[in-house]
């Protein structure tokens, strides 16, 4: 009986160890787990400003060849595009898991592994693939695939690997791709408010064109910018309040709907939370939440909450896309913000009512305010490389282990 009774204890303790037992999110940050070696800054930051981090944090089987500092100095001497240098890093993005046992166990000694830049459709024929080689002496050589064979970089070491989720390499050097480096066509001589005007934000455009924010996106736009639009039947509702504001409030208005970095739709969709914007300027905030309401894409500010109708322009470096309202910012239009709504009184006990039969109209209390359902407390912070979860020990609550443990103490239980 005591066996029996020690045998059901440690039954207990294996299942409680079970089920206290953290469980890994198969998620993963490449911000996040670059930001552990500083050997890799520049890199990892160049992956963020590129909008590259977001889309490899989507990936579930991939391989990252980071390159140091130095490498990175090569590469930036270049004095390249944001688009280019965008497509040089995402050739260094393997949409594959390799790592050190897999890279010295390759068949027949060569493997070729498609890449982001492939994946994006701008790689004229096979360059946006890279050879994998196995070479003499325990060394493993990189090279694009249209690079006549010669090896271009080689394996250093193993960065960190979350087995067949991500695999964090470095390789000696930046890969040469004459493509990837080739300027992208971008729209620097588009001009932007015939653009938006053809669109169905015409009355934008226009506001835009007489005012000197319409220099501020021109200015941006090599270097990534996003445009949020209203749409011409917001524009004119909001035109009377426009023509009340100053000259300067009426540019950080404009200001307000662009953002200095190119953001995808699926970026949106995928990076929430407090945005900068161009208005943005030391103790002025103006800033908003974005936020990923099922398939849709909202904007809101204190005062209201705009949808994304439709895409505009989509193509690195710049983004235009249409919203049902006009952004109006909490430093412009703070008369407008939503009063919090009074809480109402708690309902008294029984004991209260049996020693107060009469309600009383003394000294009554006014109801505590209930927070703001906009305020900052409520609204997501960080950095928005940062927001998609870090799957490196992450803790989680486990349901089906949880049920596991609650029948295993029953069966136990019932044969004591």
């Amino acid at each position: 009986m005591q066996l029996r009774r020690a045998a059901a204890a440690s039954a207990v303790v294996l299942c409680l160890s079970l089920f206290l037992l953290p469980s890994t999110s198969d998620a993963h940050n490449i911000t996040r787990i670059l930001a552990k070696f500083p050997e890799f800054s520049t890199f990892n930051h160049y992956l963020t400003v590129t909008q590259l981090a977001p889309e490899i944090n989507r990936r579930e089987t991939i391989t990252v060849c980071a390159v140091d500092n130095a490498g990175m100095a090569d590469l930036l001497s270049k004095h390249l595009t944001l688009g280019a240098l965008r497509n040089v890093l995402s050739l260094h993005v393997l949409l594959d898991y390799f790592d050190a046992k897999k890279l010295h166990e390759i068949t027949d000694g060569t493997a070729l592994a498609a890449t982001m830049f492939q994946a994006t459709g701008s790689a004229p024929g096979s360059s946006g693939f890279v050879n994998i080689t196995d070479l003499k002496g325990g060394k493993v050589g990189f090279s694009p695939e249209d690079n006549g064979g010669v090896v271009s970089a080689t394996f250093v070491k193993t960065v960190q690997a979350i087995p067949y989720n991500i695999s964090v390499i470095q390789i000696s050097t930046i890969l040469p791709s004459p493509e990837a480096e080739a300027p992208a066509p971008g729209p620097s001589q588009m001009n932007l408010t015939a653009l938006m005007s053809a669109h169905g934000c015409k009355v934008f455009a226009e506001t835009l064109l007489a005012n000197p924010a319409e220099q501020t996106f021109e200015d941006n736009i090599e270097s990534g910018l996003t445009i949020f639009c209203p749409g011409d039947d917001a524009m004119k509702g909001f035109m009377p309040k426009y023509k009340n504001l100053s000259a300067a409030g009426k540019q950080s208005l404009l200001e307000y709907h662009g953002i200095p970095i190119y953001q995808s739709l699926s970026s949106l969709r995928s990076s929430n939370g407090l945005t900068n914007t161009l208005a943005t300027d030391g103790a002025n905030k103006y800033d908003f939440t974005v936020q990923n309401d099922g398939t849709d894409v909202t904007i809101k500010t204190k005062i209201v909450t705009a949808k994304i109708t439709n895409t505009l322009v989509d193509k690195q470096p710049l983004a235009i896309y249409e919203l049902n309202k006009v952004l109006l910012p909490m430093e412009l239009f703070s008369a407008l913000a939503p009063t919090p709504s009074p809480a109402p009184a708690p309902a008294p006990t029984p004991e209260a009512d049996a020693k107060s039969p009469k309600p009383s109209t003394k000294h009554k209390s006014p109801p505590a305010p209930a927070a703001p359902s906009d305020s900052p407390a409520d609204a997501p912070n960080g950095d928005v490389a940062d927001q998609t979860a870090d799957g490196n020990g992450a803790f989680r609550f486990n349901g089906g282990r949880f049920g596991a443990v609650i029948l295993s103490l029953w069966f136990v239980f019932l044969h004591l």
